[in-house]
């Protein structure tokens, strides 16, 4: 009987040799993000936690991602990726790297927040908007500006900011060409220059130098105020956004895709239902106080609700066109 048990132990250990390392658990997927570490790497690890599915995550520039599985090809180990910016998505879908999700996961957001071909979908939204300070806004005795176009007027020279090398703005003139064309987004690239626009290295800095009076007001995202009011809630600082559809009113947003060569895509499927959910909304909601994109989730009550602003009608995939956009800055002189 010893023998025998012997035998079998032998045998046990052998088999469990010869068993691949790894193999209690092999449900794990490659998320490819261009959000940050801070932001994405909590969520993901409660995904991990409640799971089991492993998740190598590997963080960049949006763009920069987006290039790097094109690149990559079929040859891509990415099953999932995430970016900022609704041009980087449109960008991946044209070039075919974006599987069809199913309706499961498509049918949570609406319409205007996802690929029209099914290819991806927004997590979380961002109000392009006009940050300013009130009172040297009313010391200056002047009225805020009812479009985007009228920050090009003489009496808002040398009072309003811009940052010309970030993604966010340069899909907002991307939105630009699309509605109004090539020559008029042009001429208001030029005149904003002519009018002495303020450059900003990025939204923070922008943000900051209106609180402090460097700048009256400025092009930014609509969530950088609140990390100001977190260290001081009566800081004077406000946000305004353009009435009537105004190109100034885009709602870009930050979303996500199952790539086409993904060999696990249900499991990628599953971290974007999982990311479309009422707990990961909620976090993003308070994390960044970005709008959430399902209903049900509560907004911070310092933010205007989505269904009161009048955002331009545009097809967030074709903010895929950045190319001539960043010739287009080159070209004005706004990064001289």
């Amino acid at each position: 009987m010893r023998k025998l048990f012997a035998f079998g132990l032998v045998f046990l250990l052998g088999l469990m040799a010869l068993a691949p390392v790894g193999a209690q658990n092999t449900e794990s997927l490659v998320l490819y993000s261009g959000r940050n570490e801070e932001l994405i790497q909590p969520i993901i690890d409660r995904f991990i936690e409640e799971t089991g599915v492993q998740v190598d995550v590997r963080y960049g520039n949006t763009a920069g991602l987006a290039n790097q599985i094109i690149e990559e090809g079929a040859n891509s180990p990415a099953d999932v990726y995430l970016g900022q910016d609704a041009g980087a998505l449109g960008a991946l879908a044209q070039a075919g790297a974006l599987a069809p999700l199913p309706d499961d996961i498509l049918e949570r957001v609406s319409p205007v927040f996802r690929s029209p071909d099914g290819l991806w979908v927004a997590l979380s939204g961002r109000a392009r908007v006009l940050v300013y300070n009130p009172p040297l806004l009313e010391e200056l005795g002047l009225p805020l500006p009812d479009s985007i176009a009228d920050l090009t007027d003489p009496m808002y020279r040398g009072l309003v900011a811009w940052p010309p090398t970030n993604a966010s703005f340069q899909s907002q003139v991307t939105a630009l060409r699309l509605l109004l064309g090539e020559d008029e987004t042009l001429a208001w690239l030029q005149d904003m220059i002519a009018n002495d626009v303020i450059p900003f290295s990025n939204n923070t800095a922008l943000n900051q130098g209106v609180l402090a009076g460097e700048a009256v007001m400025g092009l930014t995202n609509h969530y950088y105020i609140f990390r100001i009011y977190n260290e001081d809630p009566d800081a004077p600082i406000a946000l305004h956004f353009f009435p009537a559809g105004d190109p100034g009113s885009l709602i870009n947003i930050a979303g996500a895709g199952v790539l086409a060569t993904s060999d696990q895509p249900g499991l990628a499927q599953r971290l974007l239902l999982y990311l479309l959910g009422t707990p990961a909304q909620q976090y993003f909601a308070d994390m960044t106080v970005e709008y959430p994109v399902i209903d049900g989730v509560a907004l911070d009550e310092r933010l205007t609700p989505l269904d009161q602003i009048e955002p331009p009608d545009i097809d967030l995939s074709d903010l895929a066109d950045l190319e001539p956009t960043l010739d287009m800055i080159e070209d004005s002189g706004a990064l001289d």
